[in-house]
């Protein structure tokens, strides 16, 4: 099987990826988490030289709008990938399970089409420390590696 794709490609293979087009869905709530998840997706597309303001990014008010707005982006731009950025932290009823559930099977389907990838960036834990040591804490952040994931994805 032949690709261009390699498992851990280069930086100078990503950097292939400065000539594509992304897009950022990102929820409004929890904007202590997004903020620092975004930052970590800008700052990696700094790194292969796409700026902030070469991304399209659309805010929608909460995790579960992440579909709508991925369906929404995907449909009316041409984009090589696509990320969803989202924060879900644990309460004391089942809207936790029931939104993660969702957004998972949400975008899940939007990528069964093969337009463009859309990278799932969501957290989902079970207190706010969790999401400090995932958003730029002790576990590095998952929005720069979704970020990478995106390039990755926009080469195959």
């Amino acid at each position: 099987m032949s690709s261009k794709f390699k498992p851990t490609p280069s930086k100078d293979l990503l950097k292939q990826a400065k000539n594509k087009k992304f897009g950022i869905v990102s929820s409004e709530w929890n904007p202590k988490i997004i903020d620092r998840l975004l930052d970590g997706v800008f700052g990696f597309f700094k790194t292969i030289e796409i700026e902030r303001e070469d991304i399209i990014h659309f805010k929608v008010p909460g995790s579960f709008e992440l579909i709508y707005g991925c369906s929404n982006m995907k449909k009316n731009f041409d984009l090589d990938a696509i990320i969803a950025v989202g924060s879900i932290i644990k309460g004391e009823t089942m809207h936790f399970e029931f939104i993660s559930q969702s957004v998972c099977n949400g975008i899940k389907d939007l990528n069964l089409t093969p337009t463009c990838p859309i990278i799932l960036c969501l957290l989902t834990d079970d207190n706010i420390q969790q999401s400090i040591e995932r958003s730029g804490g002790k576990f590095g952040n998952k929005g720069f590696d979704c970020a990478e994931a995106a390039a990755k994805m926009s080469l195959i």
